[in-house]
């Protein structure tokens, strides 16, 4: 950063008197609170990690400092407030894929189109010509999870998903969402999220890195010294 660029001294002031307010709102919360989720403890925490993200920010950009600060990540979900006996659920699925081998995806949709035609039950060639093409015919002949556990197969490589339960006092009506089915959903109706990445992989490595450093370095006498990494699914 460039000095023109660099915060003065007086705002990395003002963002370390920020969190000390923040911190003495965080604590009268804390003493107030109503019952273990209570969202003013929570919008105080909030407020207190954002006034801390500022102030580290600031004062690396002044004087190259950091704080002994860890701001949790913004993919942690708030407390649940949802109903405690949830009548209805909704279910919500991302998947991410790569079109590794579009040759692969085009040959499998055609043999589709190829049965179908063949059954009688086709509206003949042509459908499968492009890529779209061929990703709706593969999407409309097989049901996601099936796709998920071939996707080789299909010439698809996985990226990212995740999946998310959420409660509902009342199932939704019929067509109610169907125009936007994945607007408004509330995070706080969130019962439990389930997340695959790469990144989660990465982060596995660097434990196990750590581990032989240890062993390496004689730190540890043999494998059995250490502890087995916690491998439980995300």
């Amino acid at each position: 950063m460039s000095d023109a660029a660099q915060p003065t001294a007086a705002e990395v002031r003002a963002a370390a008197e920020a969190v000390k307010t923040a911190l003495d709102r965080h604590l009268a919360a804390v003493e107030r609170r109503s019952g273990e989720d209570d969202p003013a403890v929570y919008e105080a925490f909030n407020e207190l990690a954002a006034a801390a993200e500022v102030y580290d920010e600031l004062l690396y950009d002044r004087y190259d400092e950091v704080t002994p600060f860890e701001i949790p990540g913004e993919d942690s979900l708030p407390p649940y407030t949802g109903p405690e006996e949830p009548n209805a659920i909704s279910v919500l699925i991302r998947r991410d894929y790569a079109v590794a081998e579009p040759q692969r995806l085009l040959a499998q949709a055609q043999r589709i189109e190829a049965a179908d035609v063949e059954a009688g039950t086709g509206i003949g060639a042509g459908a499968t010509g492009t890529v779209h093409g061929a990703l709706g015919t593969l999407f409309g002949e097989f049901e996601a999870d099936e796709i998920a556990s071939r996707h080789k197969e299909f010439g698809l490589e996985e990226g990212d998903s995740t999946l998310w339960v959420t409660a509902s006092d009342e199932p939704a009506d019929p067509g109610e969402w169907l125009e936007a089915p994945f607007e408004h959903v509330d995070p706080q109706q969130v019962v439990c999220r389930f997340d695959v990445s790469t990144v989660f992989d990465d982060e596995d490595d660097e434990d196990e890195d750590d581990i032989e450093d240890l062993v390496t370095t004689g730190l540890a006498e043999d494998d059995d010294d250490i502890e087995p990494l916690d491998t439980t699914d995300r």
